[in-house]
């Protein structure tokens, strides 16, 4: 008896990522990539096209990225499954992405084992976790839950603003920034502001150019 064929659908920016997941699957007598896609919105045009098994899919892609595009496809196709494939590593990336509704979460410097593990897992219906995802979940358990005005605040932060002129771009008052920013050195544990920036950058609350 055959094995069934796994259709996958590659979404990234990146064409060298497309060819080298391309070449990774060609391997494989039980996968095929049908499809590719270098941003958001194409990822949901080829998955009506082509109704991939799997989905790979990037978070940072233009046009629409990878959270927004995996809740559209799902939103229009309930059954998909898609697996994050990315270079952020932060336990709230993987949140996020798992919140959006996806089955698995991937780094792109993980071995191709894993990849492939992965890509498996998820077309069995199971989760793809792998070890190393699993472990960022486990040390920042329970989560921290930063509100969307605190991590407002905190890009803000992170681009060099004072409190006054963080103030006036949110529209509120600077003692009520202060309480903002007490709050969120509270709960990242963080002894001041610069510290406060760099551990949201490395969990994944904020990037440098968000926008």
């Amino acid at each position: 008896m055959t094995e069934p064929t796994i259709r996958i659908l590659a979404a990234d920016d990146h064409p060298f990522i497309r060819a080298g997941l391309a070449a990774v699957i060609g391997g494989e007598s039980d996968l095929v990539v049908v499809a590719e896609a270098d941003n958001g919105e194409e990822a949901l045009e080829r998955y009506r096209e082509h109704r991939p098994d799997i989905v790979l899919m990037d978070l940072r892609m233009p046009v629409m990225d990878g959270l927004a595009a995996t809740r559209a496809i799902l939103a229009e196709f309930p059954d998909a499954r898609i697996v994050v494939l990315t270079t952020y590593d932060g336990d709230e990336d993987i949140y996020r992405a798992l919140e959006a509704g996806a089955k698995g979460y991937l780094l792109k410097d993980m071995l191709r084992t894993e990849v492939l593990n992965t890509i498996r897992a998820v077309f069995g219906g199971r989760r793809g976790i792998p070890p190393a995802v699993a472990l960022t979940l486990a040390e920042h358990t329970p989560r921290t839950a930063l509100t969307r005005r605190e991590i407002e605040v905190l890009q803000l932060v992170a681009r060099g603003q004072t409190n006054q002129e963080i103030g006036t771009g949110i529209g509120r008052t600077e003692g009520t920034v202060k309480v903002h920013v007490k709050n969120i050195l509270q709960k990242l544990n963080a002894k001041d502001r610069t510290e406060a920036v760099t551990t949201a950058l490395k969990r994944g609350f904020i990037r440098l150019d968000a926008q």
